[in-house]
């Protein structure tokens, strides 16, 4: 089978939760597929990550942690980008179309198997089929340690069969109602789920609701809660504190880097810290004050690793991991270049995320106008999203990513009405950034955001790399 073969087949199996019925949930059909394999899971140790928002930060922070501690490190995480198997990387080297193929066409005999002889009544989803590749290839590979990111909440996600050394629970909001619950308190319910009887828990307090659920869990299981309090500066309203100018890395093709122009300034967020007995400075890329958090989580999951005998990790380590970090599309800053403005590219794809992104742009660009290149998800809080975003933007271009879940820009004009933004409709992702730029002119900010497909197809349109 061909790559391309393999890639339509996975996209066939419904496309994330497009086509996804909630029975499908069911980690007893992972754990049938996995043994019929041999369990591949348990060839390696791994820490689980759930959460709403920040969970792909923290896990790609905490892998280049182990990655620079001298630990050969799977990472999973979804969805991707611009190519499905930037969701599986080893040493932050994607898993080749080859291998892929190859895996998507073992597993998928297995699974074929499995339901012609009645041990599956359906053939695993498009996630239990991605996640048992990213196992079977993590086990070809021997890796030291896995970074895991849950798909959907926690408790019924196909990620949820191994066991964690550490399981780690990022900030939770309101987001797959449909599959997670209507309020904070029935989506941490389902984070949770990650949490083992005895385990270690690493997480920050968040709100109310959400840390009832934790600290119950917590108790109930009898596991070990690590705050990672002690690894968040102390941050006045004034953050820019910690916000500094630094060396741009350079993330254009070499067909668009020779029109680069030579501003070469970015910015990222500088402050000392103690860990290990040591103080170190952290240099993080990651932009935005609630990026502080998810280094946070990061460290002081490093930490506990250390704690439990996982070796090579160091307070040096620790501090070259974190500077090391590379994860696009999160408040990405793209420099003046020919005749492209200055552009933020972020995958804020719920309220909160939307607050993440407006948080960041104020703190970046309080006195520059604003032109944003919109597309969402129509099973997302449209809504709030433009409410929250909208009123800093001098115009919006509502455009439509290529996805079956997508919004149409009039969808989008729909639900942002209350806002009162002057609102354009280009469903071309490709006209609407040509048209973003043209409305941008060399003062504003072209800011692309609302869904990781938008960026995603943003990015394949410029040239840029994942």
């Amino acid at each position: 089978m061909s790559y391309e073969t393999a890639v339509a087949s996975m996209f066939a199996l419904g496309h994330e939760l497009a086509h996804t019925p909630s029975h499908k949930f069911d980690l007893g059909h992972m754990r049938v597929l996995l043994r019929a394999m041999n369990h591949p899971e348990r060839t390696f140790p791994s820490v689980l990550i759930a959460g709403t928002n920040g969970k792909g930060s923290t896990a790609a922070t905490l892998a280049s942690i182990l990655r620079t501690s001298g630990l050969k490190t799977g990472l999973y995480t979804s969805p991707h980008l611009m190519r499905i198997n930037e969701r599986i990387r080893v040493n932050d080297q994607e898993i080749g179309d080859e291998g892929f193929a190859g895996l998507h066409g073992e597993v998928g005999r297995v699974a074929e198997g499995l339901v012609e002889r009645g041990e599956l009544p359906w053939h695993p989803s498009f996630f239990e089929m991605m996640t048992a590749i990213a196992f079977v290839h993590f086990a070809h590979e021997r890796v030291d340690i896995a970074v895991l990111e849950v798909g959907m909440g926690g408790r019924l996600d196909a990620t949820n069969v191994v066991e964690p050394l550490v399981s780690v629970i990022t900030d939770i909001s309101l987001d797959h109602q449909k599959f997670l619950g209507n309020t904070v308190g029935e989506i941490a319910r389902e984070k949770v789920g990650i949490i083992r009887p005895g385990g270690v828990v690493v997480t920050l307090p968040q709100q109310q609701e959400a840390n009832d659920v934790i600290g119950n869990t917590i108790l109930d299981l009898g596991a070990r809660g690590v705050s990672a309090v002690p690894y968040v500066p102390p941050v006045s309203p004034a953050s820019s504190q910690y916000l500094v100018p630094s060396a741009l890395r350079k993330s254009f093709t070499a067909e668009h880097a020779e029109n680069a122009e030579k501003d070469t300034s970015t910015w990222l967020y500088r402050y000392p810290l103690e860990v290990l007995g040591k103080q170190i400075l952290v240099e993080t890329p990651l932009v935005g004050r609630h990026q502080l958090r998810n280094v946070a989580l990061a460290v002081a999951t490093a930490v506990e690793l250390d704690k439990k005998g996982v070796t090579g990790i160091r307070a040096e380590t620790i501090e070259s991991g974190i500077r090391g970090t590379h994860w696009p599309g999160r408040f990405q800053l793209l420099p003046v270049r020919a005749s492209w403005p200055e552009m933020v590219l972020d995958v804020a794809h719920n309220p909160a995320g939307a607050w993440a992104l407006r948080s960041a742009l104020s703190e970046r660009y309080d006195d520059r106008p604003l032109v944003f290149v919109f597309g969402a998800m129509r099973d997302k809080a449209i809504s709030e999203m433009a409410e929250i975003l909208f009123p800093l933007a001098q115009r919006v271009i509502a455009t439509r990513p290529e996805n079956p879940r997508s919004a149409s820009p009039e969808e989008i004009q729909a639900a942002a009405s209350r806002t009162g933004a002057d609102i354009e409709l280009i469903a071309d992702v490709g006209s609407a950034l040509e048209r973003g730029q043209a409305s941008a002119g060399p003062e504003a900010v072209l800011v692309v955001t609302g869904s990781i497909y938008l960026v995603g197809a943003a990015m394949q349109h410029l040239g840029l790399q994942a």
